[in-house]
């Protein structure tokens, strides 16, 4: 049984009070808090093995090299990679996204050739292609969404030719929260032999991944979005274009030999991770991830959909509601405005009542362009997350509505 009050006890976070009421947390999809578990286990890889890895002969340094590299096998189950070395630590999605940016444009793109994204994109999955198209003279392409927020698959089609390069797009939008069906964007990208990255962090805390059956070239997502720590993320890429791809950094663990004239590179994953990784980290994103196989991603997401499910219900009983994003297949997100009212000053009468939610563009201020506002009111939910939770905050919406 999925017992929401004795799984919000694994949270500490959740007792705090905030100006003297419990605090309702409603921003996950900017991060999530996190559980018992993980706090003690970054606790115990401090207190117990802390020592740099891979290079070190003594006791604690091979203690604290299995650690990290157990957390890879970890995360190679979670999400269904084929092989351990297709798993690459960054220091989150952004860092991910920049790795696969610079070293794929360096060994495959030439000036003409062409990048295809969407209008939905983080600017985590924007940027970086700018910043490629500017350096190598590539073009852009984006596919657009329709009025319920989702892609155009068409149209999608289309813009693919002989000059496309990559697609990268989202799994599930930040602002929107649209389910993509990126199953679907890969096999037609296949079908012209172009690669796909797609961007896993908002989908990895609430849908169950499997990169060999979604045959993502590239996965990518971030440890603290999945209830571990900050400064940790994964990079997943098949085997056959990271052993193809130039290093992205130069330093320590990435070499196999230097000499004053050459430095031969290292086999990958390692060839991809210069420095001293964040090996403390990744035993505590292991940790999430086990935590979340122990409660079930499929009684996850149920939950979740049915929080969503409720959420919108009592949202559109709201005087001067006005929703973003009403795809058929949504995920935790519901962007929204109060007509009249600026955002802010929504998010801040909020916070005033213990309840954490989102405002601005959500680095995605293209999209927010699209959708023709300044901004929006974001309320993100999480399995710890309740339907008494949603009762306070729809409470506080109305209370604000009356107070302007």
């Amino acid at each position: 049984m999925f017992n929401v009050q004795n799984i919000r006890k694994d949270f500490p976070i959740l007792k705090t009070e905030i100006y003297g009421k419990p605090l309702i947390y409603l921003d996950n999809a900017a991060t999530s808090q996190k559980p018992s578990c993980v706090i003690e286990q970054i606790t115990h890889a401090y207190t117990t093995l802390n020592a740099n890895i891979h290079r070190g002969v003594h006791y604690l340094s091979q203690q604290a090299t299995q650690a990290h590299e157990d957390a890879r096998k970890t995360v190679q189950r979670f999400i269904n990679a084929r092989h351990l070395r297709e798993i690459i630590f960054t220091r989150g999605t952004t860092e991910a996204i920049n790795l696969v940016a610079f070293s794929f444009g360096e060994a495959f793109c030439r000036p003409g050739d062409e990048i295809v994204i969407s209008e939905q994109e983080h600017h985590s999955n924007m940027v970086p292609w700018q910043m490629l198209a500017q350096r190598k003279g590539l073009t852009l392409k984006f596919i657009p969404i329709n009025e319920k927020g989702e892609l155009k698959l068409e149209a999608f089609e289309k813009l693919l030719s002989e000059k496309t390069r990559l697609v990268s797009v989202t799994h599930v939008s930040n602002v929107l929260g649209t389910i993509n069906p990126v199953k679907e964007i890969i096999a037609k990208a296949h079908a012209e032999n172009i690669p796909v990255l797609i961007d896993g962090a908002q989908s990895i805390p609430h849908l169950h991944i499997d990169v060999q059956d979604l045959d993502a070239d590239f996965f990518v997502f971030s440890s603290h979005k999945v209830y571990g720590p900050t400064g940790i993320g994964v990079l997943y890429g098949k085997e056959k274009y990271l052993r193809e791809l130039p290093p992205y950094q130069g330093g320590g663990e990435m070499i196999s030999s230097v000499s004053f004239e050459k430095t031969v590179y290292n086999d990958i994953p390692f060839k991809f991770e210069a420095g001293t990784p964040d090996y403390i980290g990744s035993t505590g994103l292991a940790a999430a991830l086990d935590y979340l196989t122990a409660l079930g991603l499929e009684n996850i997401e149920a939950y979740e959909n049915e929080l969503l499910h409720y959420a919108t219900q009592e949202f559109l009983k709201i005087d001067r509601m006005r929703i973003f994003g009403t795809a058929d297949r949504k995920s935790s997100v519901i962007s929204f405005l109060l007509d009249g009212i600026h955002h802010y000053d929504t998010g801040m009468l909020l916070d005033k009542l213990g309840i954490a939610v989102r405002t601005g563009h959500h680095c995605a201020e293209p999209l927010i362009h699209i959708l023709g506002v300044e901004g929006t009111v974001r309320a993100s939910f999480a399995f710890y997350n309740t339907k008494e939770e949603i009762d306070s905050l729809v409470a506080g919406l109305k209370r604000v509505v009356s107070m302007f």
